[in-house]
């Protein structure tokens, strides 16, 4: 399960090169390279791969385009490999959450000047019940993709 994730704001005017690459080198290069190397241990054991991406990586907002631009490069891989291994039994998902309550979301709101409202948020415990959920699914199935969101929305 790939989770890292480095989210720093910034708009494409202020973003700097550096800021990029740090989003380049742990969103996208660090579950690339960690894929790789276990590919052959996967496919042997037919395993399932997570990719936690977010809702950025299917729609980009806000002043976070270097953090988006990983995001979407993200599921260009997962939807690539899926398609290389899946004919080897290895089921590839990726989920997509929105805002959820963790101390990532807790500094993001106080970089936005926002009150942090953890009970608005998606719960952690649902984001992994819907992973568990579709990865004990009989093999016959695979879930490509979750998208989950908070029901309440922030303000």
């Amino acid at each position: 399960m790939h989770s890292a994730a480095v989210v720093r704001p910034g708009t494409v005017a202020e973003a700097s090169g550096e800021d990029f690459d740090r989003h380049y080198r742990t969103n996208l290069l660090g579950p690339y390279l960690l894929t790789q190397a276990l590919l052959a241990t996967l496919r042997e054991r037919q395993g399932q791969i997570v990719f936690i991406n977010s809702s950025v990586g299917l729609t980009a907002r806000g002043p976070v385009s270097q953090y988006a631009a990983t995001k979407h490069g993200l599921k260009a891989i997962a939807d690539s490999l899926r398609e290389e291994v899946n004919r080897d039994g290895v089921r590839v998902l990726s989920v997509y959450p929105g805002r959820t309550a963790s101390p990532t979301q807790e500094a993001l709101h106080e970089l936005e000047g926002r009150a942090y409202r953890p009970e608005l948020l998606l719960q952690p415990e649902d984001v992994a019940f819907m992973i568990l959920s579709a990865l004990c699914l009989p093999r016959t199935a695979e879930v490509t993709d979750i998208q989950i969101r908070p029901m309440a929305k922030p303000v």
